[in-house]
């Protein structure tokens, strides 16, 4: 299935039914009166986070969506039927934006999340509303009010604890697919990863985390070279970056400070996250050359760089263990919270 995680879609709650002018007129009845229903109520436009879905894909050759018009008042006292409501079924981590594209309407960040998008239009009154002791036999009616219509954004943010930075080949895809059941394309040439995949991670029954891989970033990536920043949004929501960097690469310090340069040309408070710099396919090098490139890094970065290898599986576990005690110090505050409510 194509990966589409932003798109434009319209929408438009339905119109109000009109109320209707009716008399009664029967045999031996002289003072039937007035006997207009009133129109019905126009369908609400709801959006809705579901599991199951992991792109936007639907809507990209169905981008219009208006729910019906409530149906008109009649004789006789008959009101009209509400019109059918639409919903919008949408991944867990859809963000919902005006169409300046930047006005957040919602964030749609846990399942079953439902939100009214636009309202239906009132139902009119039929000229039943309108009789009284001076105007026994009004003539008028209401007609019903109009739907709202709107252009809305819709960008996916997929959820994840824990993301994968680097450059191109530094060996992302191998590690996601050797931590997780995920099968992401691997191969020997740059930009093998083309969209950001997703990988549960268990480490044992109380450690689990999703950790996420993106499409590699070059120099220039912030101003549109290579595939860009586009799918840098979706590790806006972790709670690490583990930061790969090719330990056979003639510079690692270079490609850690380009990846570096890059999130925080981005923005959005990626550069403030916690990362682990990982030095990845040490199984290549000598024991005088890791030595020598992990001490180089650790003088620009001021960190100690794990040495992995996603192929041998070397320094692997002590990484994800690091990663995973990162997602549980963001999710403390929460879970203290849940605590303290409990009776």
């Amino acid at each position: 299935m194509k990966f589409l995680d932003q798109c434009k879609i319209y929408i438009r709650s339905g119109d109000g039914g009109a109320g209707a002018v009716s008399f009664r007129r029967e045999k031996f009845i002289e003072y039937g009166g007035p006997d207009g229903g009133d129109g019905g109520r126009g369908g609400d436009v709801w959006i809705e986070a579901v599991n199951g879905l992991n792109t936007l894909i639907d809507y990209r050759y169905q981008q219009h969506f208006k729910a019906k018009t409530g149906v008109h008042g009649m004789g006789r006292n008959r009101h009209g039927a509400n019109g059918a409501d639409i919903e919008l079924k949408v991944p867990v981590g859809t963000l919902v934006l005006e169409e300046d594209h930047e006005t957040v309407i919602c964030d749609l960040d846990t399942v079953g999340m439902r939100v009214l998008l636009a309202s239906g239009g009132n139902g009119g009154f039929g000229n039943t509303h309108f009789k009284g002791p001076i105007n026994q036999a009004p003539r008028r009616a209401n007609p019903g009010l109009p739907g709202v219509e709107k252009e809305i954004w819709l960008r996916l943010k997929l959820i994840a604890d824990v993301g994968l930075v680097g450059l191109p080949n530094a060996g992302k895809s191998t590690l996601l697919a050797a931590v997780s059941a995920a099968t992401p394309k691997i191969a020997d040439y740059p930009f093998t990863t083309l969209t950001p995949n997703l990988g549960v991670v268990d480490l044992s029954s109380n450690e689990r985390f999703v950790i996420a891989d993106v499409p590699g970033l070059i120099e220039g990536a912030s101003e549109g070279l290579g595939l860009g920043t586009r799918f840098l949004g979706h590790l806006e929501r972790t709670a690490v970056l583990i930061h790969l960097i090719d330990a056979t690469a003639d510079d690692p310090v270079a490609a850690w400070r380009t990846i570096r340069g890059e999130l925080a040309a981005y923005g959005e408070g990626l550069d403030e996250k916690a990362e682990l710099i990982a030095l990845n396919k040490v199984d290549a090098l000598t024991p005088e050359a890791r030595k020598a490139k992990a001490r180089a890094l650790k003088a620009a970065a001021r960190t100690t760089p794990y040495l992995v290898s996603a192929v041998s599986g070397e320094g692997v576990r002590e990484l994800l263990r690091a990663a995973h005690g990162k997602v549980r110090e963001r999710d403390m505050p929460v879970t203290e919270a849940a605590e303290a409510w409990r009776p």
